[in-house]
């Protein structure tokens, strides 16, 4: 299981000093983008995203929480977006949002609220790169795991490995030292972001969540 770190709970007074050591020991960045449209809040733009790629090479996992995804991505991929992960609660086309998002050659993916079953976006599994489980209600850190969201990352392990599937099974929300083990076999990289971001020691938080 690779990890990827969401910077939503960051302290951005002191970028470099705060992003730059954790980047260095993750496997993915995690940029949640929140519009107050789809989710109530507002979190940051392209312009971060933009800022943040000169800090690092490790892959940004562009996560937009936007009524609108199609709008953006375009700016998403300019800002250094290695995938971009949109809703299939938002309100667009989903094919043609990921038909959008690899014309650009980069990873396409979606993701689904806790209240969406895996059921409802099985037709599109054949074309993505990236399914994003939230195992939280979207919108805000440091939330409880939610239980439900183990039986979906398993399914679509199955679904995965039954039909010769490429996408990469990704979950975000309430990940930490005693949830990871439950969500670590079925799934390729783990959001995490208050555990390490508010840490004392995020290296050593780092380390627990490579080692499920």
């Amino acid at each position: 299981m690779k990890v990827s770190v969401s910077i939503l709970t960051l302290d951005f007074a002191n970028v470099e000093k705060n992003f730059v050591p954790i980047a260095k020991d993750v496997d993915y960045i995690h940029m949640d983008i929140m519009d107050a449209e789809f989710v109530p809040n507002i979190s940051f733009g392209y312009s971060v995203v933009a800022s943040l790629r000169k800090l690092t090479d490790k892959p940004f996992d562009t996560h937009l929480m936007m009524m609108h995804p199609q709008r953006y991505i375009k700016e998403f991929v300019e800002a250094g977006s290695q995938y971009i992960t949109f809703h299939v609660e938002a309100d667009c086309d989903v094919l043609e949002t990921i038909k959008l998002i690899k014309s650009y050659g980069i990873g396409a993916g979606i993701s689904i609220k806790p209240k969406t079953t895996v059921e409802e976006i099985e037709k599109y599994l054949p074309y993505v790169d990236m399914v994003l489980v939230m195992s939280v209600e979207p919108g805000f850190g440091g939330q409880k795991f939610m239980t439900s969201a183990i039986d979906k990352v398993k399914y679509l392990s199955e679904l995965k490995k039954n039909n010769n599937y490429n996408y990469l099974i990704n979950i975000d929300g309430g990940i930490n030292g005693n949830t990871a083990p439950l969500i670590a076999p079925y799934v390729d990289l783990a959001v995490s972001g208050s555990y390490i971001c508010n840490a004392d020691n995020p290296k050593e938080r780092i380390e627990i969540l490579k080692k499920m």
